[in-house]
C-alpha cells in the first residue's frame, strides 16, 4: 500500500463533487494508515463567487494555477497522485503527459468535462484542444468514472484500465423517513444554485399538481426560489444539516433534459432521496435509468403528463411512498455506500502500486 497520496481534486470541500469523490475518503484513508494532502485547484472564495453568479477576479483565477503549479513541482515526494478531472482547466494536457511519464497518475470523472471542450461555450477551446480530456485518459495509470456514460468515452479514448466508482453516501450520516397517512404533502429538491435550472423546466407540473392537491415545495439550495405559485419552502445547504432536511421531504425529485452534459451526471440526488427511504421521480436521463426500478423504488417521468401522473400516484398513496421508500434504501445500502466503495480504492491503489513507473517509488 502507497504511504503518500497526493489528492488534486477541482474544489475545496464546499464543492459537491470533490466533497463526494475525495473529501469524505480523507478519513478512511488516514484510518488505514495513508498520509494524505490534499490540494484543490480553486479555492472557497471561487466558489462562492460561483454560486452567487458573480465573476471571479481575474487575479484570483491566476493564482489558483500558480498553486496548482507549485504543488506538482513537489509531486516527486508521493507515492501516488489522484486527480479530479484535469490539472489545468482549458489549458493543453501536456502537465498530464508528463506527470504520466514521470510518475502515473489516477484521474477520477463524475460530470462529463470533455464536453467543455468538444461542444464547449468558448469556440477557441473546442477549435484548439478538442480531445483534451481523452489524453488525460488515455495516459492515466486508471481512469476512475461515476457511470457508463463517462467510462464509455473513457474506453472510446484508450484508457488502460477503467473501472466503475458510483458517487456514494456516508449510511452513518442518514436516517429513515417514517411514512404516515397525511394531508399535505412535501415535494423535495435538493441542489446547489446553478442546477437549480433543471427544477425550473418542470414548474408547468407543478403548477398543475398544487391546483389539484395540498402539496409544498421544499428546495434545499441556496437562497434561490423559483417563480412558483404554490407553497414553497427554501433550506439552505449545508454539510451538517442536509440529511435532516431531506427527511422533511415525502418524495424527491430529479428532473434533467436529455443533454450530453446530463448523461454524464452521477444521480446522486436519487442515492440521498433513496438513503432517506423516500420515493422519487426522475427524467430517464442517463444513471438515473440505473438507479430507479421503474414501479419498485419510483418512476420515470420524460413528459409533463407522465411526471403528474407519477407525483399524483405518490401523493395520493402514502403507502406507496412507504414501499418505493424501502425498496430505494434496500438498493443503496447494497450498493452505494462509502465503505463498499473504499474498499475498491484500496485494492486499487495495491496494483497501482506494482505498476507506476519506477521512479513513482
Amino acid at each position: 500500500m502507497p504511504k503518500k497520496i497526493l489528492f488534486l481534486p477541482k474544489y475545496p470541500r464546499k464543492g459537491a463533487s470533490s466533497r463526494l469523490r475525495t473529501y469524505q475518503f480523507l478519513p478512511l484513508w488516514t484510518d488505514a494508515g495513508i498520509e494524505v494532502t490534499v490540494s484543490p485547484f480553486f479555492t472557497d472564495t471561487y466558489l462562492e463567487n460561483l454560486y452567487a453568479n458573480k465573476r471571479p477576479a481575474y487575479l484570483h483565477v491566476l493564482s489558483c494555477y500558480w498553486r496548482r503549479f507549485k504543488v506538482l513541482l513537489a509531486a516527486g515526494k508521493y507515492d501516488l497522485v489522484c486527480m479530479e478531472k484535469e490539472l489545468f482547466p482549458y489549458l493543453p494536457a501536456l502537465p498530464e503527459w508528463l506527470l504520466s511519464r514521470q510518475k502515473g497518475y489516477w484521474v477520477d470523472y463524475d460530470d462529463a468535462v470533455f464536453h467543455n471542450y468538444d461542444q464547449g461555450k468558448y469556440s477557441l477551446i473546442s477549435r484548439l484542444i478538442p480531445h483534451k480530456i481523452d489524453r488525460v485518459m488515455q495516459w492515466a495509470a486508471v481512469v476512475t468514472a461515476g457511470n457508463d456514460y463517462l467510462m464509455q468515452r473513457a474506453q472510446v479514448a484508450g484508457a488502460k484500465k477503467v473501472l466503475h466508482f458510483p458517487t456514494v453516501i456516508d449510511p452513518l450520516r442518514y436516517q429513515k423517513k417514517v411514512h404516515a397517512d397525511k394531508d399535505a404533502v412535501t415535494i423535495g429538491w435538493i441542489g446547489s444554485p446553478s442546477t437549480l435550472k433543471y427544477l425550473v423546466d418542470l414548474l408547468p407540473v407543478l403548477e398543475t399538481l398544487h391546483k389539484e392537491f395540498d402539496v409544498e415545495l421544499l428546495l434545499i439550495n441556496g437562497k434561490n426560489q423559483p417563480a412558483y405559485s404554490g407553497k414553497v419552502r427554501t433550506i439552505p445547504w449545508s454539510e451538517a444539516g442536509e440529511a435532516a432536511a431531506l427527511l422533511q421531504m415525502d418524495i424527491g425529485i430529479m428532473p434533467l433534459p436529455d443533454n450530453p452534459w446530463e448523461r454524464g451526471k452521477c444521480a446522486y440526488k436519487l442515492i440521498q432521496y433513496m438513503a432517506c427511504g423516500l420515493p422519487v421521480v426522475a427524467s430517464p436521463v442517463g444513471m438515473n435509468t440505473e438507479v430507479v426500478v421503474q414501479g419498485i423504488n419510483g418512476f420515470l417521468a420524460q413528459t409533463e403528463t407522465e411526471w403528474i401522473e407519477a407525483l399524483g400516484q405518490l401523493i395520493g398513496d402514502w403507502t406507496l411512498r412507504k414501499a418505493f421508500g424501502e425498496k430505494g434504501h434496500q438498493l443503496v445500502m447494497e450498493n452505494y455506500t462509502l465503505q463498499q466503495q473504499f474498499k475498491k480504492m484500496e485494492a486499487l491503489v495495491n496494483e497501482l502500486e506494482n505498476k507506476l513507473p519506477e521512479n513513482a517509488h
